[in-house]
């Protein structure tokens, strides 16, 4: 059986990022900071149902008629999905807002404030996060 991929933190419930990738057959590793990607932020069932999707050709009635669910259903279950990504990509959106109204008057940075950003540490000059 696979594990589950782990996309928030046991601690504190922030997002977590990937740290590093390796190789299986050289052992390469290559470190640094990665984003999950956004379908990865999702249910292991909302998964399923776009792989669904994407293989009846993007047909709810197909869908339906393979899951034994009315068309009307599937469409709720795919608005559903749809405002789920949605509401991800506004949240994405809103961090990053946040920081650049964060910024000071003159909009400068020290390399220090652009390092506390990238590693999730918001205290530039006249911040209140």
């Amino acid at each position: 059986m696979k594990s589950k991929l782990p996309i928030q933190c046991p601690s504190c419930g922030e997002e977590l990022k990937v740290k590093a990738l390796q190789c299986p057959s050289c052992s390469t590793t290559i470190d640094g900071r990665f984003y999950l990607p956004l379908l990865t932020l999702l249910s292991a069932e909302d998964q399923e149902f776009i792989l669904s999707f994407i293989k009846h050709s993007g047909s709810l009635k197909k869908m339906a008629r393979e899951l034994n669910l009315s068309y009307p259903t599937v469409r709720n279950k795919l608005n559903e999905l749809i405002e789920r990504i949605h509401q991800l990509e506004s949240k994405k959106r809103t961090k990053n807002e946040t920081f650049f109204q964060s910024l000071p008057e003159n909009g400068r940075l020290a390399c220090p404030d652009i390092w506390n950003h990238r590693h999730g540490r918001y205290n530039l000059p006249g911040s209140t996060l």
